[in-house]
């Protein structure tokens, strides 16, 4: 009998600190009407405070996950932590959720494939499932994007939030769950979108912190093109492998990283407004917490057997798409 991983269950968490777009035409040359006209977002939020990370609002989503589907710590057996902006470089970001809420009869690790990891991350904890060893395997997304972000920068403060969400993956033997993926990288995008220093190619000093060498770094036409193209094409892949049409289709879980692409992979895949999942407008581009998130805001409207299709697309390029079988009915989960 095959074994499937299957989501049972969901967590989330977003800082209470709203920045809005009126905001943000105080700190750069922008407006409201430039700002939704281009990327979708009206406000987005920021994680503030001393010595906060992303581990901050990872052990919050990984609690309210945990609360939500009556899971005990000792019970969770992996946990992997999507995410870009980790805590430190070590440890990592994974073991200190972990710690925050009680898993100590697991192993956790962190992954990064910029905003393409959480993908990258379900596909992983799943093989643990599938291969029988693992019976309750946790995946967390977390971005503090504002930790990275140059608030100069008008063309990339407008796009970044902070924000996590959390799955729960367990056997399946009934085919729903994580049916199929088609996961890419492309090294040569790298100069498109990157971070220049903070690693061990360039260590942090005078010089790349006077050159705000710490931020994100992006040429925006190029990655757009990018994409749409990339997630429209393993979408369209992963459809056509498993016998899919876009009636087939229940819900298209984007990543948000811009209403424009999301638009665009939509039309491209031929599946209509009313069945993509949209939150960008209140969190912005939350990198590995958007999915997940998704996920989250929608769990009401999710019924067991719809066919999901998740797609992303990250830095360095990473993108793939993941058909996902849902595995229970999201109403009837009582909000905690």
């Amino acid at each position: 009998m095959k074994i499937t991983a299957a989501i049972t269950g969901l967590g989330a968490y977003v800082p209470d600190y709203v920045l809005t777009n009126a905001e943000l035409e105080k700190m750069v040359d922008t407006t409201n009407e430039w700002i939704l006209s281009r990327t979708g977002i009206s406000e987005r939020r920021i994680l503030k405070g001393e010595n906060q990370g992303s581990s901050v609002m990872g052990i919050r989503a990984v609690q309210n996950l945990l609360d939500k589907t009556g899971t005990r710590p000792e019970e969770v057996e992996l946990l992997i932590c999507a995410t870009t902006t980790p805590d430190m470089l070590f440890p990592a970001t994974a073991n200190i959720i972990s710690n925050g809420v009680g898993i100590a009869n697991a192993f956790s690790f962190d992954m990064n494939a910029a905003c393409s990891t959480f993908l990258f991350a379900l596909a992983t904890g799943a093989q643990f499932i599938q291969a029988g060893t693992h019976k309750k395997v946790i995946v967390v997304g977390a971005d503090k994007m504002s930790a990275i972000v140059d608030y100069t920068d008008r063309a990339n403060c407008i796009l970044f939030g902070d924000g996590a969400a959390a799955v729960l993956l367990e056997p399946n033997t009934e085919g729903y769950g994580v049916l199929d993926q088609v996961l890419r990288t492309d090294g040569s995008g790298e100069a498109y979108l990157h971070q220049k220093a903070g690693g061990s190619r360039r260590p942090p000093t005078h010089e790349t912190i006077d050159h705000k060498e710490h931020y994100i770094y992006q040429e925006g036409a190029t990655v757009f093109k990018f994409a749409v193209k990339s997630m429209a094409d393993v979408a369209a892949q992963v459809m056509e492998r498993n016998h899919l049409t876009n009636d087939d289709v229940a819900w298209l879980v984007p990543h948000q990283a811009n209403k424009r692409i999301i638009d665009a992979t939509a039309n491209r895949m031929g599946v209509g407004p009313e069945k993509v999942m949209l939150n960008i407008t209140r969190y912005g581009n939350t990198t590995n917490g958007t999915i997940p998130l998704c996920l989250a805001d929608y769990e009401s409207q999710l019924r067991r057997g719809d066919n999901l299709i998740l797609a992303a697309f990250g830095g360095g390029f990473t993108w793939g798409s993941i058909y996902l079988k849902w595995a229970y009915d999201g109403d009837k989960v009582a909000a905690k």
